[in-house]
């Protein structure tokens, strides 16, 4: 029988005959017993743990998931779908078991000039391994499709399909499998806000979110983040991005490897671009991060960016590594 024990795998084999073994038990001396007991105790406990499989990433779920978030309209902060999938969010995480925290903040919105009230949100689910790892992605959409091919179009709000809804869909199935498979350490999803709230070429316009939780880490620190952003493509490719590769590549390595073990073909060695999202901001706080990512992709800021265009098959990639990377590769 083969198990997973951290990165490695190992045989164990149990006497099928257990009133063979019984006998044996029986017929030892006094002060062999012990031993024989606790090593039967040992095969037992080490027996369930190779019968533990990893959970299964259900990446139908998280595409319904990610139709969910786009029947609530568009997400800009202070918009009626907002305030509504904020509340389902929040109920949603509770519902998987999660400590849920709304961290609340202000900020400018400078492509409307507007000052709006944000929330991170913030699952977690405490372990007593308190290596606690962070998977993120940002939940607003954006106010403005800047890039629509139609002028008319640009100053109009962006469903947020890909751009948004993907990365949250993947993290609430995460959660969904916490909530059946307790994680081996600490984990924390956290939402971002304001990610998405910036003029073209200005860049510390964005994140806010991210860099709000990087000043103020709630409920606790972490060893290591994971960020997904536009990773519902149909065509899903995601490249190594420039600024995890220089900041975290053992991580970004580990990734890539369980990608190439599980035969996910998103996964792509090659180097991408270097992307200014929610991880550099955590990179800056001293955390090692990265981001998965596919910024090819043709619909992004326009009206164009809905759930058609996405795929389960995409989302389920993506969730695969994340499971292997947590409960390990079977």
């Amino acid at each position: 029988m083969k198990v997973q024990n951290g990165n490695n795998y190992c045989r164990t084999y149990l006497k099928p005959d257990n009133s063979s073994l019984e006998y044996e038990l029986k017929s030892k001396s006094p002060k062999t017993t012990p031993f024989l007991l606790a090593y039967f105790l040992t095969c037992s406990l080490f027996l369930s743990i190779c019968l533990a499989q990893p959970p299964e990433f259900n990446s139908d779920i998280a595409y319904e998931y990610l139709e969910k978030q786009c029947t609530f309209g568009t997400r800009e902060p202070g918009s009626k779908g907002y305030y509504q999938c904020l509340e389902w969010l929040e109920q949603t995480l509770k519902e998987f078991g999660a400590e849920v925290y709304l961290q609340r903040f202000g900020a400018n919105e400078a492509i409307t000039g507007i000052d709006r009230k944000l929330t991170n949100v913030i699952a977690h689910f405490p372990s007593e391994n308190g290596h606690t790892l962070m998977l993120c992605a940002h939940w607003d959409t954006r106010a403005y499709a800047n890039l629509d091919p139609d002028p008319a179009n640009r100053k109009k709000p962006i469903i947020g399909a890909n751009d948004g809804a993907s990365g949250v869909a993947v993290l609430l199935e995460m959660a969904r499998l916490f909530a059946e498979n307790p994680p081996p350490r600490s984990l924390l999803i956290v939402l971002f806000d304001g990610e998405d709230m910036g003029r073209a070429k200005h860049a510390e316009e964005f994140a806010l979110g991210s860099k709000y939780w990087a000043a103020h880490q709630i409920p606790e620190p972490v060893e290591e983040a994971i960020l997904l952003d536009m990773i519902g493509d149909a065509d899903l490719e995601i490249p190594i991005e420039w600024y995890s590769e220089r900041n975290a590549p053992s991580l970004r390595r580990q990734l890539w490897d369980i990608a190439r073990q599980l035969e996910l073909p998103a996964f792509v060695e090659q180097r991408g671009r270097a992307v200014q999202d929610d991880h550099v901001r955590l990179q800056r706080a001293g955390i090692p991060a990265v981001d998965l990512i596919d910024f090819e992709y043709p619909y992004w800021h326009t009206l164009e960016d809905t759930p058609d265009k996405c795929s389960a098959e995409s989302l389920g990639q993506v969730g695969k590594v994340l499971v292997g990377f947590i409960y390990g590769v079977e």
